[in-house]
């Protein structure tokens, strides 16, 4: 059994803004050497969130633009009472995305669906440098 790690450092435009992650996941992947395991995609930092998503311009407006509703940026929460920074929104709606997801790995590259790529979404209110860390583990 092997491991690897690599890391994916992205500058975000904050709140809303969503990039596709899969090319750079899949040259870790390959680069790994490993042909079959897992590889485990994780945001650094609890105002960001990682997925799988058709990534194209109507789903990267709707998901936004649902979790906006179901966490609205305007509503006034305990979080923001204490540090006043804004986001409280941001980190619920990061949390119900969640930070990380594993994916399977065969023939040395992940294995999705035709319309499945590999998305990080910008969940805080300002543009920030996020690392995505990305371990491989497999034969």
């Amino acid at each position: 059994m092997a491991t690897h790690q690599d890391r994916i450092e992205l500058s975000t435009d904050g709140h809303r803004d969503m990039h596709d992650l899969t090319a750079s996941v899949t040259e870790v992947v390959r680069a790994s050497g490993i042909d079959a395991g897992l590889v485990h995609v994780h945001n650094v930092g609890s105002t960001g969130a990682v997925g799988t998503i058709e990534f194209e311009p109507g789903l990267q407006q709707d998901l936004p633009e649902q979790l906006d509703a179901l966490f609205p940026p305007e509503e006034t929460y305990a979080h923001e009472q204490r540090w006043h920074d804004g986001n409280g929104h941001s980190h619920l709606q990061a949390t119900t995305l969640s930070p990380s997801i594993t994916v399977p790995v065969g023939d040395g590259a992940p294995i999705l669906g035709t319309w499945q790529q590999i998305f990080h979404l910008e969940c805080d209110v300002k543009p920030r440098e996020r690392t995505v860390v990305v371990t491989v583990r497999g034969d």
